[in-house]
This record gives C-alpha cells, structure tokens and sequence, in this order.
C-alpha cells in the first residue's frame, strides 16, 4: 500500500492505508481546477482490497475540469476528458504514481446530487456504458457518496433510499426478462454469440436485489444445438 512521505511526491509499496502520501496525493488532486472535493473509492475503501489492488481516487468537480490539469501534475499514464467513459462512468485517468496503480474517475458534482435525489424517490436509470454487461445504474452515483472515504472537500453521506426496495428489482426483472425473451428469439435463428450475449445479460441482470422469481427459458433455446461433426465419408 502507500505509504512513502509525502516531501518527495513518491508512493511506495507499504503496510498503511491512510497514511501521509495517500493526504498528500489527496491535497494535490484537490488542487485541481474545478475539484470540489476528493474521495478514496473501490476496495481500498471498504477494506475489501488484496495485494495489487490499484487505488482509485474519486475527483469531484463542478463546471470545467481540463485533463490538461491532471496532466500537469506530472505522474505517467493515460489521461482522459470528461464525458469520454460515458455518462455515469464520467473519465478519469490511469495513472503510476510511485510504482503504484492509480485510477482518477471524475464525478460531476451537480449530476452526482441531481441522481442521488432521484434515488430517494426511487428513481434511476440503467444505462449502458463500456465494461457493464448488464448496464449501470444512476443509483451508484448516491452508493459511491455512500461508501467512499472524503479525503478533502464536503459531501453528502446518503444512506440507502428505501424507495428503490420496491422500484430497483423490478426494472432490473424487466431487463432480465427481456434479454431472455431475445436470447430465444437469437436461438430459434441459431446465432449462437447474439444468444449467449442475451443471456449473459439475463444472469447478470438477475444478481441484482429483487424478488425471487425463476425465469424459465423459452423453447427456443432447445434449438441452440452443437453443431454436429462432419459425416465421415463411407
């Protein structure tokens, strides 16, 4: 983990989570133009993190923040604009600090507050974004307020909306039904990859919270057969 001093700029490998460079690194992204505040995010969070897990640094900005900013702080990688992951997944950039594994991921503050009061009311949408089989909720944006360490700035600490008890299971039923419904249509027509994809969806639609229902596949998918091995010639 990080944990060399923070006078020289350098991140080591170490045995600390919340140490001087982790501050150190924290005070310079907020520095940025346009950054309101700054969080520690995934599994280095929530202590669920293993060796080699990278660390990944939430930078909440309002208005413009210029990838040639980050840029500017001199540490390798690729850096990448706002809007270029998506809508939800803004950018950020992958960056070494150090020897380390670093991910900036950009939050716009207004959308992030504007999704997360949707959220109380139990409204969301699923998106779909690069790396999200299933599609993305606009309900993480509120989770991440949730789960996140503030390292510098204000904000919000939602807690779980209990409207989406009721409304997040059976958007995310309807999706895994109709991915379902496409996977036996896909069978029928024996495109096997269209197939395999809409299920794919299906299962990992159906991990979301929701009610325990057995989704039954259609006849259709009884038509996915191998295909069969050439006739030896007699």
């Amino acid at each position: 983990m990080l944990t060399a001093l923070p006078d020289n700029g350098v991140l080591a490998e170490g045995p600390l989570l919340d140490t001087r460079s982790v501050e150190y690194l924290a005070e310079r992204l907020a520095a940025v133009p346009g950054v309101v505040a700054v969080t520690l995010g995934g599994s280095r969070a929530v202590g669920a993190a293993v060796a080699g897990s990278d660390w990944d640094f939430g930078l909440y900005y309002r208005g413009d923040l210029n990838p040639a900013d980050i840029s500017a702080l001199g540490w390798p990688g690729r850096v990448f604009a706002p809007g270029e992951w998506g809508s939800i997944v803004n950018g950020g950039a992958w960056l070494t600090v150090g020897g380390a594994t670093v991910d900036l991921i950009y939050r716009d503050l207004d959308e992030v507050l504007r999704w997360t009061a949707a959220a109380q009311d139990g409204r969301f949408e699923i998106r779909r974004e690069v790396g999200y089989v299933a599609g993305i909720a606009t309900y993480v944006l509120a989770g991440e307020l949730a789960l996140g360490q503030v390292l510098t700035g204000d904000l919000p600490r939602p807690a779980f909306p209990p409207r989406l008890r009721e409304t997040a299971p059976a958007a995310w039923f309807r999706l895994a039904a109709g991915a379902l419904s496409f996977a036996d249509v896909y069978a029928g027509r024996q495109d096997r990859v269209a197939c395999l994809a809409n299920l794919d969806r299906t299962g990992r639609a159906r991990r979301h919270p929701g009610p325990a229902r057995a989704t039954r596949a259609g006849p259709g998918l009884a038509r996915l057969r191998r295909p069969r091995p050439p006739r030896a010639d007699r």
